[in-house]
């Protein structure tokens, strides 16, 4: 439409502006429902390489997604009734151990010297550090910040729990309805290139779910080798730590770092009469962090997604950065579905012209 009137110009512009701050305002109120669907879709494809494994051995499909997504609801079920009861009581003990420390001078200054063995007077004072938090913590306008959040944080618990559900059913729905998903998207290409389309999604479908099988498994591996080294050396709360370590274990690069980290500072606060204790676990995690990154992660890695090394290293800090734990989650496969896209569509045609 051709345009004459300054005037109409400005109006069809403002109009525009108005529809796109519309459309802006809408996906960022949907943020969290995509962000649920997202996390489900990815979990679903991660769940189509087991149900494939199963098809290639002359299991009918509806079997195989019915067997596959009866063991994820077993599975969930059976680590809501065996672990969450006894991750419940070891936190429990542990936040009841913290109270009795803070309860007694004798026992907070044993603290403060255990913990001021591992950080020099020059770097930090502990003993002065824990009388300005109790400062802090003696006026009340804190007191009442504190609690505001508190409650924020109990709300936020809450609602990762609820969404911590629709992804499971959403999971579910999706695992079981994939092949009709990908049929109704590959009607939408034109027929003509619709067989190329077609090989290169189901290469990018097949890398999501390899890496989803590769990052959980990575995750197992941590959380169990954990359970049993903890055990061995008499730390508290193994059961605890172990699933601390799988959850963080799930994030790449980072996770595990992380996580060692925490669970030795928590073995240090719950259990300062032993300090071989503690000097044990962080010997193990930096050689098992050294393990992963250079055996385990390597090899579980290179035969899911095949992506080089520093494409992982960006791909799950961009990720990390634009879209914070979910988009480390996802990063290294879209690096990987946007390996095959430039292998097998942009290098033919630069080839051909």
């Amino acid at each position: 439409m051709k345009i004459q009137n300054a005037f109409r110009l400005g109006l069809f512009g403002g109009l525009g502006a108005i529809a796109a701050l519309f459309i802006g305002g809408a996906l960022a109120s949907l943020a969290t429902i995509l962000t649920y669907i997202g996390a489900a879709l990815f979990l679903a494809l991660g769940l189509d390489p087991l149900i494939t494994w199963l098809e290639k051995r002359g299991w009918p499909r509806w079997s195989a997604i019915l067997t596959v997504l009866t063991g994820v609801v077993g599975l969930f079920t059976g680590l809501v009734f065996a672990l969450v009861p006894v991750i419940v009581e070891q936190s429990q003990r542990l936040i009841g151990q913290s109270a009795r420390y803070l309860q007694t001078i004798e026992s907070l200054d044993d603290f403060f010297e255990s913990v001021q063995v591992f950080i020099p007077v020059e770097v930090l004072n502990v003993r002065e550090a824990a009388e300005s938090a109790l400062a802090f913590l003696s006026d009340p306008a804190n007191l009442a910040e504190i609690g505001g959040g508190v409650l924020s944080v109990g709300i936020g618990i809450a609602t990762g729990v609820f969404g911590g559900l629709i992804i499971l059913i959403l999971t579910l729905f999706f695992a079981s309805s994939l092949t009709s998903m990908k049929s109704a998207l590959y009607r939408l290409v034109p027929a003509s290139r619709r067989e190329g389309f077609i090989r290169i999604a189901e290469q990018v479908s097949m890398a999501v779910g390899r890496y989803v099988v590769g990052q959980v498994t990575l995750a197992l591996c941590n959380g169990v080798l954990s359970f049993a080294f903890l055990s061995i050396i008499g730390a508290q709360y193994p059961a605890l730590f172990a699933f601390i370590a799988f959850l963080f274990s799930l994030v790449p690069l980072v996770g595990t770092l992380s996580g060692s980290t925490v669970i030795v500072l928590m073995q240090l606060l719950v259990n300062p009469e032993s300090i071989a204790t503690v000097i044990a676990a962080a010997i193990y995690y930096l050689v098992y962090m050294q393990v992963e990154a250079y055996l385990l992660s390597p090899n579980i890695m290179r035969r899911a997604v095949r992506v080089p090394g520093v494409v992982v290293v960006i791909a799950a800090l961009a990720g990390g950065t634009l879209l914070g734990v979910l988009g480390a989650l996802i990063a290294i496969p879209v690096a990987a579905s946007i390996l095959i896209i430039i292998d097998q569509v942009v290098v033919p045609r630069q080839d051909a012209a």
